[in-house]
């Protein structure tokens, strides 16, 4: 997916975004041959009705993203199987215990980096564990996660094409090392994931090994990046208002319709692509069969016909009905798992730390990626609780 040239040339995403929503809500960019759709209306009629608007983007996607019904339905549902309400609550013991783990000696020291010391480490160790994978191979999801969410790097000359093939390369490294672990666990069940999914039947039918490989590359992407920057975008959002930073310390019951506005104010996931199965006509605009089309999350999030005061953080924002998991048939499978352990991972820090403040403001920058949003460190220093 290649980005706007307005966009990554704009100092201010979110800015620009507020000006598309403006003065073309839904546009054809002639030099990248895509539709972009801005408004909150045309990203939910995109992402719900699938048979006009595919997720099918003709390169031969087998990952549940690049499915339609009804093959689709029937994948879903026994990868659902390990994302149930029951199994996914049974995770918050486990999940609590990696936070604090994580935070103790960090607390210790009086500083910490958000990102490299939270925010990252916790959400890969809950992958690897339910993947089966060993520790020593976290880092290793970190490398990989990165270069696929990764955007054309115009200040190194970088250009499309050698984009396309890092990601390609990344690809291939990452079935093959998911391929070895699937053989292992095929011959030596275990309680974990990859062996449930071998093991998961719908109709007679199970995953076969292409699909398989594809799914556990779409949990490390999507259970990686969109937690770590749930997290991340989370605490920078608290820190720069420490009002609610100490409304939250004082009452928690408060942080699961905070992280929903955080979801809304700051998406992880920025943008999703689709292409046109037929003709048809998207506000006002006329689209063909085998168009492209970019829904940018982040901007339908800020919409401001949808959402009161769409550029204010409100906490206590309700309803909010944000998008930031997508909608439809494709709404995020780990959704209740990401909202879990940022929960988690955000009380435990409330809890631990009763004074916290970015160490430098200045250095820190978001990720160069208009496909996720986060930062790649958030410093901090604070005392904990003697």
């Amino acid at each position: 997916m290649i980005p706007p040239k307005e966009l990554l040339q704009a100092t201010d995403a979110y800015e620009w975004f507020k000006e598309m929503r403006k003065v073309s809500p839904v546009r054809y960019d002639e030099e990248r041959q895509t539709w972009d759709v801005f408004c909150y209306e045309g990203a939910q009629k995109t992402l719900t009705d699938y048979k006009t608007f595919s997720s099918q983007m003709g390169g031969g996607e087998i990952s549940l993203l690049g499915m339609d019904p009804p093959k689709h339905k029937l994948y879903r549902s026994i990868v659902a199987q390990a994302f149930t309400p029951i199994s996914i609550e049974k995770m918050e013991p486990r999940i609590e215990q990696i936070a604090r783990e994580l935070l103790s000696a960090r607390v210790a020291r009086g500083e910490m980096d958000i990102i490299a010391d939270l925010a990252f480490p916790l959400p890969v160790i809950v992958i690897a564990e339910m993947l089966g994978v060993p520790a020593e191979d976290r880092e290793l999801f970190k490398k990989w996660s990165d270069a696929l969410v990764a955007d054309v790097d115009i200040a190194k000359g970088q250009t499309a094409m050698e984009l396309l093939e890092r990601k390609q390369k990344v690809a291939e490294d990452l079935y093959h090392y998911f391929g070895s672990v699937v053989e292992e666990h095929r011959k030596h069940p275990k309680d974990d994931l990859i062996s449930a999914l071998l093991q998961a039947r719908i109709e007679e039918q199970s995953l076969d090994e292409q699909a398989l490989l594809s799914f556990c590359l779409l949990l490390l992407v999507a259970g990686n990046e969109t937690t770590t920057n749930l997290i991340g975008n989370a605490m920078l959002t608290f820190l720069e208002r420490p009002q609610l930073m100490e409304k939250l310390r004082a009452d928690r019951s408060l942080l699961p319709t905070a992280i929903e506005e955080v979801l809304r104010f700051r998406s992880p996931v920025q943008s999703l692509s689709r292409r046109v199965t037929t003709d048809t006509v998207l506000n006002g605009q006329q689209l063909k069969a085998g168009d492209r089309v970019i829904i940018w999350l982040g901007s339908a999030n800020r919409d401001e016909r949808q959402f009161e005061n769409a550029d204010q953080f409100m906490y206590k924002r309700h309803p909010n009905r944000h998008i930031a998991f997508g909608h439809g048939i494709h709404f995020c499978l780990g959704a209740a798992l990401a909202r879990l352990e940022a929960r988690v991972a955000l009380h435990t820090l409330l809890q631990q730390a009763p004074t916290m403040a970015l160490r430098d403001s200045s250095t820190i920058q978001p990720l160069q990626s208009t496909f996720v949003y986060g930062y790649p460190a958030i410093p901090v220093t604070f005392n904990p609780y003697v």
